[in-house]
């Protein structure tokens, strides 16, 4: 079949796989697909992956079927996830070894880049020393993961470190890393596609490259040549029609689309964006609604290429000719989108962007969207609301207690702000959002208006680039002055590195459990995940963020209330507010090709901190038995390359109920490391002080660290132990309460396998594969919920965890299950697809029921019977060598 052609741009000739020769073959139209699954059939016909092709091109719209494999064309990590990621691929070095084969068959494939910007704290805030301070303190404490991932710069081909003080991961992609449209050393040309252990790297389909986020474990398979699996998804086209109103941002139209997407129900589908108002959309606009696509619990949220791209790809500095060659291929092979022909979707949801106003979303949710008019009733329902995503479950009188702080005399309310974060990948990548901070800023400043000094407040740009717009335009002055000055180029607080609030402050809220707010312009704001005494966490544009950290609480309506008064003059957020015309003028200004240009042009050797870090030399890393960041895990101990095909799944007794909700925030340790937590103890006994306790993020290279936080979260709800909140449990064979942990290495000790129950979207949230390690390792067999998140249950399969899921309308509450029983799953030695199996429950009355196993596709079998996907790499590169 002759679907190769050929395509002359810049005086130079490619060849590429045309589509419509492609699909004309099995006499289909290609304007009929989706723009995604158009990247799709592309990479099956170069893969040469026909059998999965003709599945594809079958693709029905209504009622997709089948399964796709996917094989990115690069991988991005971060360096939470990335770390964990890259001592596995260690690990499997060693176990390689051990087996008599050559290290180097564990190497990357296809291109890595790694980016460190998870682990930066802050420690400091409101100063203009906070920069440096911060810095020093990130290099201090990561000296061991630093000194790994050099080790592992040099001893992986086709791997790349981004260093520390660069930028958040999914803004330097954005900005830098991708090309859109790639070529291979035979010229061949390809769209770029990619898989990121971070669930924001959506964020690129803005740019019209499809990616999504997976967890460490199935990045490490694409990095070492295996496919993701993927049920061939639906595709619901979002048509955008109108143009944001005066006064609507970016922040705002994510918001309201994680809303309705949500309560659409697009968890695990491909949501494509198209439409006129689609076209009115800057690419930092699309940027930030397809980074929000793990919050409206899409796959991703696709942006086809067009006009806009181009424009971009200029303004970011990439070179004339590479625009051209995107150009012209996505022109030639049905890759651009003109407005004149709509692909089939499975369905199609409309919004009128004229219709997107001001709005936050929380207080513990992103989909939880409330109108800016709304927010100060909101929160107080939520005091009074039963404890939940929506609620707290306090007596009305909590509306109006009052604390003061010990030694200073400070009063703080319920509803205080506590902190205020311009932070994450969403918002500090969006010029226009930024710049409205900047000029609400100063226009605070000029009127004499301050920030409470019981807020932390700061300011982590996505990239450098921020910096030097704002410093040009003289907007980085007045954030400062209201106490919004630079702690970090990195995510910080969306993702729990916060640090700690004023001494007094944290004692207060600790002894009387106040509830106290947050607003952030983050993407995630879960309980117990921005700061652990802070309960109510709102999302926010980052001039909203200003606006909030200048009226101090949220219980003020801003649109109708004053923000503060100033020599007898009430000021109003209307008195603030930035026009569009003056935003777009100071972007015009301030915001040209050499900037990124001199940003990144010596991105990788441009950090004189990171390039005095001395590491050891060779292809196997020598592990430190003292080390405490870094340490080899326990995945490959007994590999012996036999095929898995005993039950483990008989006589399993609970290790924790959950209900509706659980997020991997709930389940993968993150933030702070509790002094009397198990993992608090591993370290004092290991010698550290409690100021050298660092967060989970950056110890999540060592597996006695990570297993022992793992369902460990403060605000986690075990139903087995009502009463108590937190990572405990009950142990079924004698009562005694436990933390999660010891409950679960008292039934190693004792031989007995461990099953959790849950409820609805289990698992939803970032794309953590220490929600699924830290199972596996606390003994878990199987787990049984309503439903799942797509990444998470894809995780639990490649750790050897077994997911089941209820039959529609059953659940634990209908079946009368109270996890006291014991289990027993009726499961086969030869498992097929979505099989039903039968499960006995023996309690004070004996049940049997039918549940769903989620093995998805064949490779989910494939994992089971090699005991996880790590060990089936392995075996598959032995069986090679030795071949």
């Amino acid at each position: 079949m002759n679907w190769k052609k050929e395509l002359v741009v810049n005086d130079e000739h490619y060849t590429y796989f045309d589509l419509s020769s492609i699909v004309d073959t099995y006499k289909k139209n290609i304007t009929d697909y989706p723009y995604s699954i158009r990247v799709l059939l592309e990479s099956l016909a170069r893969h040469q992956e026909h059998a999965d092709l003709e599945n594809l091109i079958a693709f029905d719209a209504k009622k997709p079927a089948g399964v796709v494999p996917f094989r990115p064309s690069r991988v991005v990590l971060q360096d939470f996830t990335g770390v964990p990621a890259v001592v596995d691929l260690a690990a499997m070095r060693d176990a390689v070894v051990k087996l008599g084969g050559d290290p180097k068959v564990i190497n990357p494939e296809i291109p890595v880049t790694l980016v460190v910007d998870h682990s930066v704290q802050v420690d400091s805030a409101g100063t203009k020393e906070s920069l440096s301070f911060n810095t020093e303190k990130e290099f201090e404490r990561n000296h061991e993961r630093y000194q790994f991932l050099k080790w592992a710069q040099q001893a992986f081909d086709n791997f790349e470190v981004v260093p520390p003080e660069t930028g958040i991961i999914h803004q330097v992609n954005l900005e830098y890393l991708s090309d859109v449209i790639l070529k291979n050393d035979d010229d061949l040309l390809f769209p770029d596609s990619l898989e990121g252990t971070d669930s924001h790297t959506t964020m690129i389909n803005g740019l019209g490259v499809l990616g999504w986020g997976v967890g460490g474990i199935e990045a490490e398979a694409a990095i070492l040549g295996e496919a993701s699996y993927f049920p061939t998804p639906e595709v619901i086209g979002v048509e955008l029609t109108g143009s944001l109103s005066p006064g609507a941002t970016a922040t705002d139209l994510a918001l309201y689309l994680t809303e309705l997407l949500r309560n659409e129900k697009v968890v695990g589908k491909f949501v494509e964006y198209f439409g006129t108002g689609y076209k009115s959309l800057s690419l930092s606009d699309r940027a930030t609604i397809a980074n929000m696509a793990p919050e409206y619990g899409a796959t991703c949220g696709f942006c086809p290429i067009d006009e806009e791209t181009l424009n971009y790809l200029r303004l970011t500095g990439r070179q004339e000719e590479q625009v051209k060659l995107v150009e012209a291929y996505a022109k030639q092979n049905h890759l651009f989108y003109d407005g004149s022909e709509t692909p089939l979707y499975t369905r199609v949801i409309q919004l009128d962007l004229s219709t997107v106003h001001s709005s936050v979303a929380g207080p513990k949710r992103p989909q939880d969207r409330v109108p800016l008019a709304e927010v100060a009733e909101n929160f107080q329902t939520s005091l009074t609301n039963p404890s939940g995503p929506k609620g707290f479950g306090l007596s009305p009188d909590e509306l109006n207690r009052k604390e003061t702080t010990k030694g200073t005399d400070q009063v703080i309310e319920t509803g205080d702000l506590a902190l205020a974060a311009i932070t994450s990948c969403t918002n500090t990548s969006n010029p226009s959002v930024m710049v409205a901070a900047g000029l609400l800023a100063k226009k605070a400043v000029e009127l004499g208006l301050e920030v409470p000094s019981t807020i932390k407040t700061s300011l982590a740009p996505g990239s450098k680039i921020v910096t030097q717009y704002l410093e040009k335009g003289n907007l980085l002055e007045p954030l400062a002055e209201l106490g919004f000055d630079i702690v970090g180029y990195g995510c910080t607080t969306c993702i729990g590195n916060s640090g700690p609030l004023e001494e007094e402050i944290e004692a207060t809220l600790k002894e009387s459990d106040l509830v106290v707010s947050a607003v952030l312009s983050g993407n995630r704001n879960f309980e117990g995940r921005i700061h652990p005494l802070i309960k109510a966490n709102y999302l926010a544009s980052p001039p909203l963020v200003i606006a909030y950290a200048l009226a101090g609480t949220i219980k003020k309506d801003l649109t109708k209330e004053a923000l503060a008064t100033i020599e007898g003059k009430d000021i109003y957020l209307a008195d603030l507010w930035p026009s569009q015309e003056e935003v777009n003028t100071y972007i015009n200004d301030f915001l040209n090709p050499q900037d990124f240009r001199a940003a990144y042009e010596n991105i990788y050797q441009s950090n004189e901190r990171w390039n005095q870090i001395e590491t050891s030399k060779g292809e196997c890393y020598e592990w430190d038995d003292a080390s405490t960041y870094i340490a080899n895990p326990p995945f490959f101990t007994d590999l012996d390359q036999t095929e898995n095909t005993e039950n483990p799944l008989a006589d399993l007794r609970v290790l924790a109920k959950f209900g509706d909700t659980v997020t991997t925030d709930h389940i993968s340790p993150a933030g702070n490391i509790g002094m009397q937590s198990p993992a608090g103890r591993y370290l004092k006994e290991h010698g550290l002080a409690y100021k050298d306790f660092n967060s989970f993020g950056s110890r999540r290279g060592n597996h006695e660290v990570m297993m022992r936080g793992t369902f460990g979260n403060i605000r986690i709800q075990n139903q087995l132990t009502p009463e108590t909140t937190g990572g405990y449990t009950k142990l079924a064979t004698n009562g005694e309460e436990l933390s999660i942990y010891d409950a679960a290495m008292q039934y190693q000790k004792d031989q007995i396998g461990t099953v959790i129950l849950a409820g609805k979207d289990y698992g939803m949230g970032s794309s953590r594969d220490w929600a699924a390690k830290g199972t596996n390792l606390l003994g878990v067999k199987a787990v049984l919920a309503e439903s799942y998140e797509r990444i998470h249950r894809s995780n639990l399969v490649m750790m050897g965890v077994i997911p089941f899921e209820y039959l529609p309308g059953e659940s634990a509450e209908s079946l009368g299950l109270t996890g006291l029983e014991t289990y027993t799953f009726d499961f086969p030695t030869e498992p097929v697809i979505n099989q039903l199996i039968a499960v006995t429950a023996k309690g004070e009355n004996e049940q049997h029921f039918q549940v769903k196993l989620r093995f998805d596709s064949e490779a989910d079998i494939a994992y089971w019977k090699n005991k996880d996907i790590l060990s089936l790499v392995i075996n598959k590169k032995m069986q090679k060598e030795q071949a």
